[in-house]
Order: C-alpha cells, then structure tokens, then sequence
C-alpha cells in the first residue's frame, strides 16, 4: 500500500503570518472578529498598514501585553486592543461610510463556508440561538476592494468550508478574492477555486480529494 503523505497544518499565528505577509504597504485594512484579530501582531516591520475597526477606530496596533489592557480601548469584537501614533476615534456611522464607499482596501473575515466562485457566508448556521443579524459583515464585504478569508478548512465534523455552493444564508455574493486556511491558500474566481499554495508535504491531488472540489494551479502549466 503507498505511503501516505504526511504534512503538518499551520497554527493560528502562522496563519496569520501567512495572511500578513500578502498585505501590501500603505493599506487601509479591517480585521474581522475572531482569528483575523491576530494578523495584526504579525504585519512586517517597517509596513505602513492602518488598521480600521468597525465600531470607529482608524490606527490600531498589535494587542496589548498582558497587564497592559485598557478595556476603554477595545474594537468591534470587545477585545482590548492599542492604538498607534495618529490614531483616530470616530462616530460608527463615519465608520460604516468608509465601509459602505470603498475606502478600504482589504477585509480579512472568518467564515463558515464559502463557495468557489467567492460566494461568502459568515454570520449563521441557521442553528437555533444563532447571531441573530448579519451585522456589519455584509458591508465589509462588499464594500472593501479586496475580501480575505481566513479559516480552517475543514468543521470540526472534517467536512470542507470551501463548497461548491454555499448552503447557510449568504453574506455577499461573489466578493471574497482569497481564502487562507491552515493546509492551503486559494484564490477565488468566476472559474473555481485556484491553489496560491499549500503546506509542505500536500498535493494537489490529495488538497483535492481533502476539499472534494477541483482546484487549478494559480498558473497553468505550459503546454
């Protein structure tokens, strides 16, 4: 019998590492609640990112040390959090405007599926005593120039949160662009899902059997 491939799943921080690492100079960024808090303690030294939180901070920093907490300052998510030189307090409606019109330039949410065409679905399992509101999510969304996933991809049952089509009610439609999760990183597009990269020791061929979808490389090989 063939030996099975051995490969070793990325923690949360390295995930949020890998997230980092993608986050060009210069951009206006939103951290979902959840996981995506934690690329904010992981954006390269000497990177200009302005860290937005919905309920009306521009400038946050890395979270504070232990002991340091002031629970005055806190984002959208309640967690206490820093705020950098220049930082700004505004109204949740400036917040929910900068939002709405395209002023951000990427968003990084949690989600509990989404589809290969970039279909998202984020804010209920349609479970009893679920969140009962979309929130602010469809607005992050859709209104960001750029909608990053991160998650694990696979349920705690090890059914895949990548699918074919999204069965929990959707957040938006067609917006995400990217999904990093803990085996592999993937791009969505209007074709399917493409692979960006994996973990060491994972095929395609097994990420595929993993997702149960077809999955193309970024860039074709030649003919």
């Amino acid at each position: 019998m063939a030996e099975q491939p051995t490969y070793r799943k990325r923690g949360k921080d390295e995930l949020a590492r890998r997230v980092a690492q993608d986050i060009h100079d210069g951009a206006y960024v939103n951290l979902g609640i959840g996981m995506p808090t934690l690329v904010a303690n992981h954006l390269p030294p000497g990177l200009e990112v302005v860290l937005h939180s919905e309920n009306g901070i521009l400038g946050m920093g890395p979270a504070p040390e232990a002991g340091h907490e002031d629970y005055d300052l806190t984002n959208a998510g309640k967690q206490p959090v820093t705020l950098l030189p220049g930082g700004a307090f505004f109204h949740h409606a400036d917040s929910f405007a900068m939002m709405r019109g395209g002023h951000l330039d990427i968003c990084v949410l949690g989600a509990f599926q989404v589809s290969a065409t970039g279909d998202l679905a984020n804010w209920s399992t349609g479970e009893p005593g679920a969140i009962p509101a979309v929130g602010g999510a469809m607005d992050l969304a859709i209104g960001a120039k750029q909608t990053w996933i991160m998650m694990d991809l696979l349920t705690k049952q090890g059914a895949s949160k990548l699918v074919e089509r999204c069965t929990y009610p959707l957040t938006g439609i067609g917006c995400v662009k990217r999904v990093y999760t803990d085996l592999a990183t993937f791009a969505c597009t209007p074709q399917g899902l493409q692979l960006i990269d994996t973990v060491e020791g994972l095929s395609l061929a097994a990420l595929e059997d993993i997702v149960g979808l077809p999955i193309a490389p970024l860039t074709p090989p030649a003919s």
